[in-house]
């Protein structure tokens, strides 16, 4: 889901270094506060159960359609005063989204353990990422297509495995993810700094669904092969 956000209005040419940490402080500080919906969105959906039926195909189509609607709008209105307040909107939808998962880890004996491991192992890997992207000197422009390529398998296999309902291919599909979308974090912010991304609504975007793939891929894995009965 991360890489269909870059097919939209690319922006070309270098900004100075004043105007590039300026676009890089605003996305990590709209990527902050877009946690806050994030985790309300997953509370009430925890709490109230409203997202417990949303199984299957039509679990999927709710959540893609409600996604790439969402993202589709943020890219038109990221250039006005509503591209924020709709960028929150849609960080709110992915945490109802998210709740199913974070109420069934919440079901196991450790679940609110698993879940403070699978916060700080995001968080960590976003630190790295962010070190990294301000320490690599070369282009990784290249990375995108082979990024792009390995989202869409992921994506394939996790349909796939609706039917085949294999524990085994879950673990290495989640393995994956954390690989892939710890690379696009990277690939995302080295993009601001180098002056390819001029918008930080556009930014916080991409690194956001990143963040969250990364979260739920660990989150999933942790419940596999951590979880404890009651």
């Amino acid at each position: 889901m991360n890489t269909s956000i870059h097919s939209f209005g690319r922006t070309a040419g270098q900004l100075s270094a004043v105007e590039r940490n300026r676009v890089l402080r605003n996305t990590y500080a709209l990527l902050a506060l877009s946690m806050v919906p994030t985790v309300l969105g997953a509370w009430i959906g925890v709490t109230t159960g409203i997202t417990a039926g949303l199984t299957g195909f039509m679990g999927m189509i709710v959540f893609l359609g409600g996604a790439f609607g969402f993202m589709f709008a943020i890219e038109k209105t990221k250039n006005s005063a509503a591209g924020v307040p709709v960028l929150l909107a849609f960080t709110f939808f992915m945490g109802l989204m998210l709740s199913r998962l974070v109420g069934q880890v919440l079901g196991l004996a450790n679940g609110a353990s698993l879940i403070m491991t699978a916060f700080a192992g995001t968080g960590a890997i976003f630190l790295g990422m962010a070190t990294l992207s301000s320490v690599i000197k070369r282009d990784l422009s290249s990375m995108g297509k082979f990024l792009f390529i390995g989202a869409i398998m992921l994506l394939v296999a996790g349909v796939a495995n609706m039917f085949i309902k294999s524990s085994a291919l879950m673990i290495t599909l989640s393995v994956l993810a954390i690989g892939i979308f710890s690379a696009f974090i990277l690939y995302d912010l080295k993009r601001v700094q180098d002056g390819e991304e001029t918008n930080y609504i556009s930014a916080t975007l991409g690194v956001y669904l990143s963040l969250y793939n990364v979260f739920q891929s660990l989150l999933a894995l942790l419940g596999i092969t951590g979880g404890r009965d009651e």
